[in-house]
């Protein structure tokens, strides 16, 4: 079990046996193209590039790497999940409209007793979304003070 189990979760990026050539220029390795029915083909790469993709693999300190197999496996998760309830003689689950489904703010009074939809300055006033302020268009860049 811990063998098929580890082949998904303890893997590298790319393997080595992927791996075509290596040179100062470049790096060359076989990927599958899964829009030409799983057609092998070669890619070629400067050093930099490749290192940069391999390094988007590599997950930050904190955080676990799993894949879903089997029953929860993405391909036929809704169709096995079923077919255990059936078996398990569970009803199946009644999904929740919007308007059952509880919001963030209503999750924050349970928790902590204090409404997000309270004016936090006048206890009286009902706050009203206007409008969302997007968020940074790029991660913000990393400065070496060294």
């Amino acid at each position: 079990m811990l063998d098929y189990v580890g082949r998904y979760t303890h893997r590298v990026a790319i393997s080595n046996h992927r791996l075509v050539d290596v040179t100062d220029d470049e790096v060359r390795f076989r990927w599958k193209d899964y829009r030409a029915e799983g057609q092998p083909k070669t890619m070629t790469l400067a050093p930099t590039e490749f290192i940069r993709r391999f390094l988007l693999h590599i997950l930050p300190t904190g955080f676990q790497r799993i894949r879903y197999y089997g029953v929860l496996g993405n391909r036929h998760r809704a169709t096995k999940l079923a077919q255990c309830r059936h078996l398990l003689g569970m009803p199946a689950p009644t999904p929740l409209t919007s308007v059952d489904a509880p919001d963030h703010r209503d999750r924050v009074e349970a928790l902590t007793g204090i409404s997000l939809r309270r004016c936090p300055m006048c206890h009286d006033g009902h706050m009203m979304p206007i409008d969302v302020a997007a968020g940074p268009s790029t991660c913000p860049a990393i400065v070496n003070t060294s």
